[in-house]
């Protein structure tokens, strides 16, 4: 017989599927039976949903060792405490936005007017969910006192300790903020409202907020008690049990079928809590400073073992608990883990499982086959961190720019990866005379959505000379004085995008002026390695336009100024300064480095890998989502009927996407306050897209159900290849004009090819 430490032994037989190795699975067994030998944790509940269906499940050890011992059983109810953020009140919160209650944008102010008081009015519901928002981890549990209103009233007065946005910082007070935006909003409590829409919908009969009955998993000792049935987080206790960032109870069973619900994009059992597209919007990845999370779950940060060493990064989430809950979803394999321990009790300084989630996930992850071969392909850890060129002449100390006079032309992105502005490190570089600096399209900042003028940096006093007005490229007045110009923006992949031309002009000037231009290079953030889409007609060069380049032209900025400098004749004296540890084949998710939008409507890497193609659109009178909170994930127009439209482009079966009818009002732009019909753009597989493929098969969609309302005169402006111009106007298939790249396509492979600076 094994040790009554090891496990009650109530097991599911195991069925036997043609991509799991039941085999491989059973070896949790012993990593869950040495844990509980170490004392890390007394007992633990682990059930692992594939396919659909429970492929392992089974109750370890005990839900109590003192005064009593009881052993674990499936049916035991844990306090699952951070758990609640995503399953109480980030779905509470997401249903709110679905039914049109609630928006991503919308400061909690807006809801909740006190809360504005010391420098909060601009904190969103994004900035809560993605722990962004500068508002402390926890606030003193002195403010736990008195009435909810006086706790809530000391919670709206509290000050940021981060500026908005700069700074991942894992939140509780975010969460209450949000729990108590589900009740100002519906006007239920978030126990009552999540109860009502998810866990009764759902049959989830083991979880809620304050349960009445167990058997409950001690949790450790409050004025010489145990803790069996009453939440364990102190504040939320204060409250009364009931929090958005603590409080809920479930069973591991329960916590399957929720699981299933998402990867079953919100439906189970013909019961749909969530429509697909909010399943996507909930747990797709969102770049914070240092890491990936989604918009209520954790996707890669230091939170992420219960990932483990397999699951791929960024395709999964999850989320842990205190009292050492988790679970992690990876829907490409259509797997969830569920791991339910009591790692507090009987002492809460020795309890630890962190390394037993890691252990399941991997050996999960290692029992999924598929037909022999690894259902996984792409990249799944980085043996070292990717360094961006300011990285490196940061860890350089700036060797290279030691004794120079230094012109910066730069924006928000010019920055290390920790976070910290180029124009402050080199600012404060030794042996490093800043002189100036120039500002491209959207302003020093990147938050103008019109033209730039000069100004003066407020920070360091130094001048800053407006690239994106009058002037568009450095004079030689505003290079007085100096000897080098460093460049360092971050680039989205595709040809009319206006920084590369800045860059562009810049080389020129520096050529004119006799000076050095160095150019510090950032990873492609769609990718190094597909090119898609007509190379530019000769001899239209635009702002928007630069160079002959196809629309996705697979180059990083310093590959794109090396071509410049070459097939333009330029001959400037020009250095890049590469990356380190990236690969042509990584998308910004691969690398770790965190997302930054290069401009104000390139919010998501979703949106840039559909830029090349939706972004022609804008040239017609469609709206691409600008005054939206999906830029370039939507399209619309006032006489477009949504479902009409979703059903015309599904049928085309694009690969990678589907459409899904939704009506919005822009709030500016085009078609700004008017109500759109129109479909967001939902992405299954970033392999797969092709969006120039994309933007030309929903514009010969457009000239055939719209022929009248839509009007593609201007089409042209970015496309910048008359044939497929006018291949559109004459309805000719996608595939015929995709045919007739071809040739100068193989031309520009030729080309590219002598300026790669990275391997695949």
């Amino acid at each position: 017989m094994k040790s009554l430490a090891f496990l009650v032994s109530l097991v599911l037989a195991l069925p036997t599927f043609a991509d799991i190795d039941a085999s491989r699975l059973a070896r949790i067994d012993a990593v869950v039976e040495a844990a509980i030998q170490k004392a890390n944790c007394p007992g633990a509940v682990v059930v692992v949903v594939h396919g659909d269906a429970v492929v392992f499940r089974k109750a370890f050890g005990h839900r109590q060792l003192v005064p009593t011992k009881e052993p674990m059983t499936f049916e035991t109810v844990f306090d699952l405490a951070s758990l609640t953020k995503p399953i109480a009140t980030g779905t509470s919160i997401w249903l709110l936005i679905e039914r049109g209650q609630l928006k991503l944008s919308d400061p909690i102010a807006k809801h909740w007017p006190e809360f504005a008081a010391n420098g909060k009015e601009a904190v969103t519901v994004e900035h809560c969910l993605l722990h962004t928002s500068g508002l402390i981890p926890d606030n003193s549990i002195k403010d736990y006192v008195g009435t909810r209103e006086e706790m809530f009233a000391r919670i709206a007065a509290l000050k940021l300790n981060a500026p908005l946005g700069t700074r991942f910082q894992y939140s509780d007070v975010g969460f209450i903020v949000l729990g108590e935006l589900v009740k100002r909003i519906s006007g239920k409590p978030v126990d009552e409202f999540a109860a009502e829409n998810v866990f009764k919908p759902l049959k989830l009969t083991g979880t809620g907020y304050k349960p009445a009955t167990g058997p409950f998993a001690v949790t450790g000792i409050r004025d010489g008690k145990v803790i069996a049935g009453t939440v364990h987080d102190p504040r939320a206790f204060a409250l009364g049990g009931v929090a958005g960032h603590a409080g809920l109870f479930g069973t591991a069973d329960d916590l399957a079928r929720y699981a299933r619900m998402l990867l079953r994009d919100g439906d189970l059992d013909g019961v749909r809590i969530f429509s697909p597209l909010t399943v996507k919007r909930f747990t797709e990845p969102h770049a914070v400073p240092g890491g990936l999370r989604s918009h209520g779950w954790d996707v890669d940060t230091s939170y992420s073992a219960p990932r483990g060493e397999l699951f791929p990064r960024a395709t999964g989430f999850g989320h842990t608990g205190f009292t050492g809950t988790s679970l992690w979803i990876d829907p490409p394999s259509k797997t969830a883990v569920v791991i339910l321990t009591n790692r507090l009790h009987p002492d809460e300084k020795k309890g630890n499982v962190t390394e037993l989630r890691r252990q399941i996930a991997t050996i999960v992850a290692g029992a999924i086959t598929k037909d022999g071969e690894r259902v996984f392909t792409e990249r799944t850890s980085l043996s070292k961190p990717v360094l961006t060129g300011t990285d490196v002449i940061v860890r350089d100390k700036f060797s290279i720019l030691k004794g120079k006079s230094v012109g910066l032309v730069t924006n928000h992105t010019g920055r290390a990866s920790d976070g910290t502005p180029l124009i402050d490190l080199l600012a404060k570089a030794d042996g490093v005379k800043l002189v100036a600096l120039f500002s491209p399209e959207h302003g020093i900042r990147g938050e103008k959505d019109e033209k730039v003028g000069d100004g003066k940096d407020e920070k360091t006093g130094l001048p800053v000379y407006s690239l994106y007005g009058e002037r568009r490229k450095p004079t030689a007045e505003t290079l007085k004085g100096i000897d080098t110009l460093v460049y360092d923006i971050q680039d989205i992949g595709c040809r009319f995008y206006t920084y590369p031309s800045t860059l562009g002009l810049c080389l020129e000037a520096a050529k004119e002026q006799g000076i050095k231009i160095v150019v510090l290079d950032r990873p492609n953030p769609i990718g190094g390695v597909l090119i898609e889409g007509p190379v530019r007609d000769p001899g239209r060069g635009s702002f928007v336009g630069f160079h002959e380049l196809p629309l996705r032209h697979g180059l990083t900025i310093g590959e794109l100024v090396t071509l410049f400098n070459v097939e333009r004749n330029i001959g400037a004296n020009l250095e890049v300064v590469t990356c380190e540890n990236w690969r042509r084949g990584d998308t910004l998710d691969r690398t770790g480095l965190p997302w930054r939008n290069p401009s104000p409507n390139m919010r998501h890497l979703t949106a840039a890998l559909l830029y090349p193609g939706i972004g022609l659109l804008e040239t017609t009178n469609i709206s691409v989502g600008r005054g939206t909170e999906r830029p370039f994930e939507w399209i619309g127009a006032p006489w477009i009927d949504s479902r009409k439209l979703a059903q015309a482009l599904n049928a085309q079966r694009i690969p990678g996407l589907r459409f899904v009818p939704v009506n919005r009002s822009p709030i500016s732009s085009v078609h700004k306050d008017k109500d759109c019909g129109g479909v967001d753009i939902l992405v299954d597989d970033w392999n797969a897209l092709r969006p120039v493929h994309v933007g030309l098969t929903i514009a010969t969609v457009l000239r055939k159900t719209y022929a009248k309302e839509w009007d593609p005169k201007r089409f042209d402006t970015l496309l910048l290849h008359k044939a497929t111009f006018d291949g559109v106007l004459a309805g000719k298939p996608v595939a015929e004009l995709e045919q007739a790249w071809q040739p100068d396509l193989a031309k520009y492979r030729e080309r590219r090819a002598k300026v790669l600076l990275y391997e695949e």
